[in-house]
């Protein structure tokens, strides 16, 4: 007796699909809802940051986290010369602060921005649903930008709310 053959793929015109792209990565990222997270970091005094859907964690045991930032950002050099982060979830009423760290040239942290210094002096966000401060283990090269790989060190998962969505390039809430 002879075990059946195993099936074989075909090519089908229906999954030819598109060839590899920046556009088509950005357009396949589009259908993906990511939750919306800001990043703060201290360097000189200042406080910067930015909004981030790259936010994953990596690990339970260490405790460590993933988020990219392009090297071009206006944060970046705060990230890259910081070795503590803060990491925030937004809730869904936070769709203008998730805006306003997005904004190239903004003024994230003006007197409309509540937060406070927090462990190792990383800016600590009012509100949110959630927060860590973060030691940076690693940053590695990816593109133009980098993978940040950090280990939660303190925080607070109390707010209250739901999450803020980042979805089709827009900013949504939840829906049941």
């Amino acid at each position: 007796m002879t075990a059946p053959a195993a099936p074989t793929a075909t090519s089908s015109p229906r999954y030819a699909g598109h060839p590899g792209s920046p556009d088509l990565l950005r357009s396949v990222f589009r259908r993906h809802a990511a939750g919306v997270a800001v990043i703060t970091a201290e360097t000189g005094g200042r406080p910067a940051g930015f909004t981030a859907t790259s936010l994953n964690s990596v690990s339970a045991d260490p405790p460590l986290l993933s988020f990219t930032i392009g090297t071009g950002s206006s944060s970046w050099p705060a990230v890259r010369d910081s070795d503590h982060l803060g990491v925030h979830i937004l809730g869904e009423h936070q769709r203008e602060l998730a805006g306003l760290f997005a904004r190239t040239g903004a003024d994230r942290f003006a007197a409309a921005t509540g937060w406070s210094a927090g462990p190792h002096g990383v800016p600590v966000l009012d509100g949110v649903l959630a927060w860590l401060v973060c030691r940076v283990v690693a940053r590695v090269p990816a593109g133009e930008h980098r993978v940040i790989i950090a280990e939660a060190v303190a925080g607070d998962p109390a707010g209250e709310g739901r999450p803020l969505l980042y979805h089709q390039g827009r900013f949504n809430a939840l829906r049941d």
